[in-house]
């Protein structure tokens, strides 16, 4: 089962999963620490998308949320509200959190060659792209801060909560974590450390939940798709597909708990599994091992 919401005033609006870089940093602003949020979708392009916003102050883009019954939009402004409740989201010692901010305020406010040129895509990756040296530029300008905060923290290595850019995840890293995703999604060329720096983040949890969901939405934006599309290159899912006519293992889907829909099940691994609805189905088959709830499934 889902655990709670962290607060039952928060919501969060976010645009699409596949393509919406700043909803997801608004996400792991909750999910990379372990917390819970309702989301609700703004469609990006399309009528839906302003209604969504409509009970959230004036906010006109997204992420936007409702923290303890307050509006609150733009991603930095979301994660001081929120750092105000869970200190924990900063380093803790006083020079790496300065950093921290530091590298996040420079985060929001520039890089637009590298917006404009490489915008993400979770979907696939597409190599062979010319690079401006514009992007050159931004690419040496991310590596130098990745190798300083590095240096103040500790490298990236093996221990699942240390070897982000301050030793533990924090608000930088969230912040970062679309630029992690441009730098794999277009195979953009930075050294060793930053690139283990960024499989850290293909291979981290909520990273793969968020991928998964946004796979299940079935979104397409024309204007993010190119030529040239080969596999995604995070870590590779664990067989699953959809499938119809057969009996499952389990009577309550392990998302919602509520009773299997015999319309909505899946092979995963050879097993079978049902689900409540096509869309929690679909997010177990697009990665598997991405949700704990699944991963109990194939394991007991």
């Amino acid at each position: 089962m889902t655990a709670p919401p962290s607060d039952p005033a928060d919501l969060l609006v976010i645009g699409d999963r596949i393509y919406s870089s700043w909803s997801l940093r608004g996400w792991l602003l909750w999910a990379a620490f372990g917390r819970t949020v309702p989301v609700r979708l703004a469609p990006l392009f399309t009528p839906e998308f302003s209604p969504a916003l409509d009970d959230l102050g004036v906010a006109t883009t997204v992420p936007a949320a409702r923290i303890g019954g307050a509006p609150v939009w733009d991603s930095v402004a979301i994660a001081e509200t929120l750092a105000e409740r869970w200190p924990d989201m900063w380093p803790t010692d006083p020079a790496m959190r300065a950093a921290a901010r530091s590298l996040v305020a420079e985060m929001h406010a520039g890089f637009q060659p590298l917006r404009r040129d490489c915008p993400m895509n979770l979907r696939h990756r597409f190599e062979g792209r010319a690079l401006s040296d514009a992007v050159r530029a931004d690419l040496a300008r991310i590596e130098a801060l990745w190798n300083w905060a590095f240096a103040l923290g500790s490298a990236p290595g093996p221990d699942p909560d240390q070897g982000w850019l301050f030793g533990a995840y924090s608000i930088a890293d969230a912040f970062f974590a679309p630029v992690a995703a441009r730098i794999a999604g277009f195979a953009l060329p930075v050294g060793a450390q930053a690139q283990a720096y960024v499989a850290r983040h293909l291979a981290h949890p909520p990273f793969r939940r968020w991928r998964a969901m946004g796979l299940a939405d079935a979104v397409i934006q024309d204007r993010y798709e190119f030529e040239a599309p080969t596999p995604w290159p995070g870590p590779a899912p664990r067989p699953a597909k959809p499938v119809t006519g057969a009996a499952p293992e389990n009577e309550a889907c392990p998302f919602s708990g509520r009773r299997v829909d015999a319309a909505s099940l899946a092979e995963i691994d050879g097993s079978i599994f049902g689900f409540c609805n096509p869309w929690c189905r679909d997010k177990a088959v697009a990665d598997p091992d991405a949700w704990p709830e699944v991963t109990a499934l194939l394991h007991r």
